[in-house]
C-alpha cells in the first residue's frame, strides 16, 4: 500500500494553491462556527472542509489535515 507524504509547500505553484485554499478557509469561517481544514490531496492540491460535514472525521482525513481556521460564528444572534 502506497502512503501519502504530506509536504508544506516548496515551491510558488505550490504556495500559490495553498493559499488559495487558505484563503477559501478564511472566507468561509467567518460565516461557520465549525472549524475550516485545509486538506492537502496526494496529487499536491489543496481543498477545505468544514468540521461541521461530518459527524466526526475519518482518520485519513484527518492525516491530510495541513492547517486550520477556527470558525468564527458563536450561534448567537
Amino acid at each position: 500500500m502506497q502512503t501519502a507524504t504530506l509536504d508544506t509547500p516548496t515551491t510558488a505553484e505550490d504556495l500559490s494553491l495553498f493559499m488559495a485554499a487558505y484563503d477559501n478557509a478564511v472566507v468561509r469561517s467567518r460565516v461557520s462556527s465549525f472549524d475550516i481544514h485545509v486538506i492537502q490531496n496526494t496529487d499536491g492540491s489543496y481543498w477545505c472542509a468544514d468540521e461541521g460535514d461530518y459527524t466526526s472525521l475519518p482518520q485519513w482525513l484527518i492525516d491530510r489535515i495541513v492547517h486550520t481556521v477556527p470558525g468564527r460564528m458563536s450561534g448567537e444572534y
